[in-house]
């Protein structure tokens, strides 16, 4: 209990802990990120035919939309379908018109109609009357139990990811210093935040531009069958690459804070940047249309990313010039305490920076 109330507490930068003690606060972290996922994946095993129903929505539409063009294997087998009720119909309404007194058929003939019609509305009634086969097939014994894990599994990675990331950040803030920790504290923060978007993104955008081009491409020379172990993966593949693209702003302003790349460097480069939305926007599946929705909220990712690093850029200039022993004030924030002299602390690369002499600049 002790080590695990250790992990959760923060531990300092000017704590000194010896390997041991690393190793077991590593343990107890990876233990309770166990625990977080253990959860989560009991929850997603508990809803799994609503997880598998929300993964199989966009290939479901897609077929859906085939079927009413009656192509694909599906849509002609639903086209039978439909032409077998409709002779069926047919046949009940020949029938009753025959069964009726002025049909012209002897009484003998008409008693043997009633029990014909009774029996094809009870053998049309066994016929589905919804499209069947929008849904991914299996192809072993084995593969609904194993397609079923796969997808809990990760759904609840996504589910425990802010547990296990919270405990990532626990393990590795305290190796920062107070200035550096300032700058990775709001970055950290916001990447589960546009993972999240990012996946989200990719669900009502992508996943359906990507199953739309891939089931109909070529599909007159084939008879496509969705195997549920590759849909599921290939899903799975896309979403994560959405949400990694998604972390776009905060590599975009960790890079400004520590002083690599300007904002006014970012502004002057806009058009590679478009350039490299509509790139990745391509490599993605889909049709033109897609292709502008895919871009343009990149782009105003970009975009905004620039707007976050000038403001937090101004914030960092006010500090410095509120601190400077020009305004009266002392050049170091009260919150980051000057290191002991007997532990030095390597300048960062912002530190750098601000003790450039401005001289070099002209």
């Amino acid at each position: 209990m002790g080590a695990m109330v250790s992990a959760i507490r923060t531990v300092g930068h000017e704590d000194r802990l010896s390997l041991v003690d690393h190793l077991d606060e590593l343990r107890t972290r990876l233990i309770l990120s166990a625990v977080a996922l253990a959860v989560a994946f009991g929850f997603c095993l508990w809803q799994n035919h609503a997880l598998l129903e929300i993964v199989n929505q966009p290939l479901q539409s897609q077929t859906k939309k085939q079927v009413a063009k009656g192509q694909g294997t599906v849509g002609q087998a639903v086209l039978a379908q439909k032409a077998l009720i409709k002779v069926a119909a047919d046949t009940q309404a020949a029938l009753g018109v025959l069964a009726k007194p002025d049909s012209g058929l002897s009484g003998q003939a008409r008693a043997q109609i009633p029990p014909l019609l009774s029996s094809l509305k009870a053998d049309v009634a066994k016929l589905p009357h919804n499209a069947q086969g929008d849904k991914p097939v299996t192809l072993g014994v084995g593969e609904p139990f194993t397609t079923t894990i796969t997808v809990t599994l990760y759904f609840a990675l996504i589910i425990a990811l802010p547990v296990i990331l919270l405990e990532l950040y626990g393990f590795i803030l305290p190796a920062l210093n107070p200035r550096e920790r300032r700058i990775a504290v709001p970055l950290l923060t916001a990447v589960p935040f546009l993972f999240v978007a990012g996946v989200m993104f990719g669900y009502f955008i992508v996943l359906p531009a990507a199953v739309r081009f891939f089931v109909n491409f070529n599909s007159n020379e084939f008879n496509v069958l969705v195997q549920a172990s590759q849909f599921y993966g290939f899903a799975a593949t896309v979403l994560l690459a959405m949400g990694l693209i998604f972390q776009i702003p905060v590599l975009i302003l960790g890079a400004t804070r520590l002083g690599i790349v300007t904002p006014a460097q970012l502004r002057k480069h806009r058009r590679y940047a478009l350039v490299a939305c509509a790139a990745v926007a391509a490599f993605l599946p889909g049709d033109i249309i897609t292709l502008v929705l895919e871009t343009v909220p990149l782009y105003l990712l970009y975009e905004a990313s620039i707007l976050v690093a000038s403001f937090v850029g101004r914030a960092d200039a006010d500090l410095r010039d509120a601190g400077s022993p020009s305004s009266g004030g002392t050049r170091r924030p009260a919150d980051d305490p000057a290191p002991p002299p007997d532990h030095p602390v390597e300048p960062t690369v912002q530190d750098m920076i601000d003790h450039t002499d401005p001289r070099l600049s002209d």
